[in-house]
């Protein structure tokens, strides 16, 4: 998909023929092609005539829509990640000595300050509310999780001030990060439009009596109620769940777990990690999407990528029925609030939904509607350009 329209009306000089600044990205958490780092940031500074690589756990280098890749070894372990492979992202970042780094991960927050004292610009890309987040790691233990958080509020406050810029993904993380350094932007996770498709929708009788959920495999995302859930449909309704995302080998769940024993499990269809064409192919072919958080202090402000993308592909959304994300979906009227730790709660969205056919069409027509009219990426971009525009 070209992005020529995607530049800046507010920098006209990024669209001549001359070449800007050197760009690299920098992360040893997600791989080359994740959504917010290559399809979303990453191509629009290489439209806008950056040039841009991306230096990412990956099988080997690549090049992609103007986006170069540089591998480093995927690493095999957490504590592999955290010390081997971030040391490999710093050691590459360092041969090609870019004009501007910008990574995004708390642990190359070292890697960042030593380029910083190179004399490099860098820009610290906050993902997550880190010292909210940790409070919901299971694989620390309970008693320790304030302690580190404590610390990770401590590491914020003694080197966020120190980076060229921070680009954060909500209003709240934003508000909090300004106070440590005065550059800091909000760049949100909102979807190309056009990726899921044209406004001309697949018609809605060739999708099958399907949901989706697509994203990371996890207890905090509302697996386990999802699986449940299935179980408690009516078996007059043959309704099944399209699950695309990790091996559950590597989900987050509680020990001694087993998914596959669950009733429910019989009505998933487990496809595992898909590509992007994949997705949009898959989102042409269900009749909503799930989107049950669980209410951990990282998940009620967040605002996640997957919420907006089934918007796009003009299916409603059953979401976790936080005050946060009340505006987006009852007040737009595109989908269905849930408690998200209540299976008979979300399964009944679901039943509802697959049983009224002409508002769940009309429930992903308002929200198609409402990304093609405010949330979109074509309208974030523009902050993230103006960003490396003062930087160069």
């Amino acid at each position: 998909m070209s992005l020529a329209p995607a530049i800046s009306l507010l920098a006209p000089e990024l669209s001549g023929t001359t070449k800007l600044a050197k760009v690299v990205h920098l992360t040893s958490v997600h791989r080359a092609f994740d959504v917010r780092i290559f399809h979303k940031e990453c191509r629009s500074l290489a439209c806008a005539g950056y040039q841009v690589t991306i230096v990412a756990p990956n099988v080997e280098d690549d090049f992609a829509e103007g986006v170069q890749i540089r591998a480093v070894p995927l690493p095999k372990r957490r504590v592999d990640r955290m010390t081997r492979t971030a040391w490999q992202v710093y050691r590459k970042a360092v041969e090609l000595d870019a004009d501007i780094y910008h990574f995004h991960d708390p642990e190359l927050i070292s890697a960042g300050l030593l380029l910083r004292a190179r004399g490099k610009k860098v820009i610290y890309d906050v993902h997550e509310d880190l010292p909210k987040d940790i409070l919901s790691k299971l694989y620390l233990p309970l008693w320790s999780r304030r302690l580190f958080s404590w610390g990770a509020r401590q590491v914020e406050g003694a080197t966020c001030g120190r980076f060229s810029a921070l680009v954060t993904v909500t209003p709240s993380i934003a508000e909090r990060l300004q106070k440590l350094n005065n550059r800091t932007v909000l760049v949100r996770n909102y979807p190309y439009p056009e990726e899921m498709g044209s406004s001309e929708l697949p018609s809605w009788e060739t999708r099958g009596q399907s949901i989706a959920y697509v994203g990371g495999i996890n207890f905090k995302r509302g697996i386990i109620e999802m699986v449940q859930a299935m179980a408690l449909l009516p078996e007059s309704l043959s309704a099944t769940l399209e699950l695309a995302g990790n091996d559950l080998s590597g989900a987050d769940l509680p020990k001694g777990l087993d998914l596959t024993s669950e009733p429910g499990w019989a009505r998933v269809r487990h496809r595992g990690t898909i590509s992007r064409a994949e997705v949009v192919r898959l989102l042409a072919g269900v009749r909503a999407g799930l989107v049950i958080f669980h209410p951990f202090p990282n998940h009620t402000e967040a605002m996640p990528h997957k919420m907006f993308e089934y918007m796009a592909a003009g299916i409603p959304v059953i979401a976790s029925n936080f005050t946060f994300w009340r505006p987006i979906i009852a007040e737009t009227k595109c989908g269905l609030l849930v408690d998200p730790k209540d299976p008979k709660s979300i399964a009944g969205a679901i039943e509802y939904l697959l049983t009224h056919p002409r508002e769940t069409e009309e429930m992903g027509r308002r929200g198609r509607e409402a990304v093609e009219r405010s949330y979109n990426w074509r309208t974030q971009e523009q902050e993230l350009l103006k960003l490396y525009s003062s930087l160069t």
